[in-house]
């Protein structure tokens, strides 16, 4: 079974919190589309489960994340203001670490498969210039946990995400931008890049 919902990867919601399991109604949506996408990625790493180990989740996963999360937009927002005053090698170093912590926590903690499914609200919301995508898991024997995830279109004209509410109102961005903002204050753009490898290195 996966571990998304253990005490452990409770703490990890608030940051990078992501579903995995299908979507039980299609949408036409390109917003939905996107969301989909990722849950059939997660979910097929969680069926492929410890027989391809986590290195192979990983890899398997890690296009998925490219092809749904906005990561260069994600990290930009995460950092804040200060983003515009680091070197251009701060920034492109910056957005690879946090790509490599957000494949290897999908690879470690969607590691089984025990019949979660997953429900998708077919209105998509329109706020501004961004689209929510509401979305509800479905575990055997558990409570159901309601998800919305923001996209915004990115350059490329393509919907992505950008963030993610878990039960509503705890934002994996907001999250992240005063983990950030404590860790740069401490140490710089370089003690940032650190410790999120030192995170995405983490065996659990």
């Amino acid at each position: 079974m996966s571990k998304w919902y253990s005490p452990a990867w409770a703490g990890f919601l608030g940051a990078w919190m992501v579903i995995a399991a299908p979507a039980a109604a299609q949408t036409a949506d390109p917003a939905g589309s996107t969301v989909e996408t990722l849950h059939n990625g997660l979910l097929s790493i969680m069926r492929a489960g410890a027989a391809a180990g986590q290195a192979g989740r990983a890899r398997q996963i890690g296009p998925v994340i490219d092809r749904t999360f906005d990561m260069p937009q994600m990290t930009r927002l995460a950092v804040g203001p200060q983003w515009t005053g680091l070197a251009p090698a701060d920034q492109s170093a910056l957005v690879a670490a946090l790509r490599a912590l957000t494949v290897a926590q999908y690879a470690r903690n969607f590691d089984s498969f025990s019949g979660e499914r997953f429900t998708m609200v077919p209105q998509v919301e329109t706020r501004g210039t961004d689209k929510l995508v509401r979305t509800t898991l479905v575990v055997p024997k558990g409570s159901a946990e309601s998800l919305v995830y923001r996209l915004r279109q990115s350059s490329g004209g393509q919907w992505k995400i950008i963030d993610v509410y878990y039960r509503n109102s705890i934002s994996q961005l907001a999250t992240r931008r005063a983990d950030f903002a404590r860790v740069l204050a401490a140490g710089g753009a370089r003690a940032l890049i650190a410790h999120l490898n030192e995170l995405a290195a983490r065996p659990r």
